[in-house]
């Protein structure tokens, strides 16, 4: 170990030259590989609601989420579940491994959950499935609130809405 950095120290001028060549190739691969100013990420989980008004918290665990879970816990690609009982309502996100088949997993989730609905209490409403898509949620949201009429809050919230939006097209030309 001491001959390697012996040599790197007699010899100045190789070091700094490899040097400068594994920098330059750096920026040329940073330069090259393509980028995304609002990559479309596909987060692999699946949100399940279950509503049975004026049903306690346990009650929902005990009755709403365990038929459920115990169907969904055999989904080929499942990486985690969880559920939450609260009042009025259950509700499991299941989270799938990264590259899953959104498609093939919705299918799955929807047709686990038609087999458990029968376990389900009878004045439960129909279970929610859905999708948990990050592209459809805004990325900022703006509330307004004056002593004004709501005309004039609905102007402005418009005016806001273009402001930003030219804003946005100046800074990603």
């Amino acid at each position: 170990m001491n001959a390697l950095i012996s040599a790197f120290i007699n010899r100045p001028r190789p070091v700094i030259m490899i040097l400068a060549l594994l920098i330059l190739a750096g920026i040329v691969s940073y330069i090259s590989v393509p980028k995304e100013a609002e990559p479309d990420i596909d987060i692999p989980q699946i949100y399940v609601n279950i509503i049975h008004e004026g049903i306690s918290p346990e009650d929902a665990e005990r009755l709403l989420l365990r038929p459920m879970e115990t169907e969904l816990r055999s989904i080929e690609g499942l990486k985690e579940l969880r559920a939450t009982g609260s009042e009025g309502s259950g509700v499991i996100i299941l989270e799938f491994d990264a590259g899953f088949d959104a498609d093939q997993a919705l299918a799955d989730v929807r047709e686990k959950v038609d087999l458990a609905r029968n376990e389900l209490p009878a004045d439960s409403e129909e279970p929610f499935v859905q999708e948990i898509n990050t592209s459809l949620i805004p990325v900022i949201t703006v509330m307004l609130h004056g002593p004004v009429p709501e005309r004039t809050l609905v102007t402005i919230g418009r005016q806001l809405r273009d402001e930003l939006a030219r804003s946005y097209l100046i800074f990603h030309r």
